[in-house]
């Protein structure tokens, strides 16, 4: 599977989980990728499922822009695994949260 198509599931994995997360706040905030990094382990075949498990971490993040009023960020790490579980690739992605006024 092409680089690509993995690191957009990859983000998407990392984004929606920040995006579900600020709903559940009800605040208007803007997010932004600000960097990231790959490593692929093995080729990818067929069904590659990616998950990001930081949801947590993300609270801390948003409540303390939110309470400071000062845009933070986070690194966010995907691992993508294929069919037997086995990790194909991990993305990391450095995440710029912010409050809007």
């Amino acid at each position: 599977m092409f680089w690509a198509v993995q690191g957009m599931a990859a983000e998407l994995s990392t984004g929606a989980l920040i995006i579900m997360k600020i709903k559940q706040l009800n605040r208007n905030m803007s997010m932004l990728v600000i960097k990231n990094e790959a490593q692929f382990t093995k080729k990818a075949k067929g069904k590659i499922i990616f998950s990001c498990t930081q949801g947590q971490e993300i609270d801390i993040v948003l409540q303390k822009a939110i309470e400071t009023g000062i845009g933070q960020t986070i690194t966010l790490t995907a691992e993508g695994r294929d069919a037997s579980g086995d990790v194909v690739s991990k993305f990391n992605f450095l995440w710029s949260v912010k409050l809007k006024s």
